[in-house]
């Protein structure tokens, strides 16, 4: 498990989609990090653009984390966008299927680095 400094690193790779990588957890200590990085992301993807969350280097996300989550994917829904779960760890699926939280999240495979 990635342990520390929860990190995002906003990046543009995929046309129509702004990336955002997320090291480290997503837990009550760097939820609030979490949150903001979400929304200056949304800030400044371009319009009509969708925002990818990519978990690949994140394993462990607590309610804190998911809060955060789906502040961002109501955020993003009010501006027409979509907010997609990129590589998303066994725990945080099982985490999104235990809340009924599966179905207000588009899942999708790791983002090439």
């Amino acid at each position: 498990m990635v342990t520390g400094k929860q990190q995002t690193e906003p990046t543009r790779l995929i046309p129509g989609r702004f990336v955002v990588r997320v090291r480290g957890d997503m837990d009550y200590d760097h939820a609030q990090q979490l949150a903001a990085s979400l929304t200056a992301a949304l800030s400044v993807a371009p319009e009509g653009w969708d925002v990818v969350v990519d978990l690949q280097h994140s394993s462990f996300c607590d309610s804190a984390g998911l809060s955060a989550l789906l502040a961002a994917r109501q955020e993003a829904l009010e501006e027409g966008r979509d907010l997609v779960l990129a590589a998303p760890s066994h725990q945080m699926v099982r985490m999104l299927e235990l809340t009924g939280s599966t179905r207000l999240f588009t899942l999708a495979p790791a983002v090439p680095a």
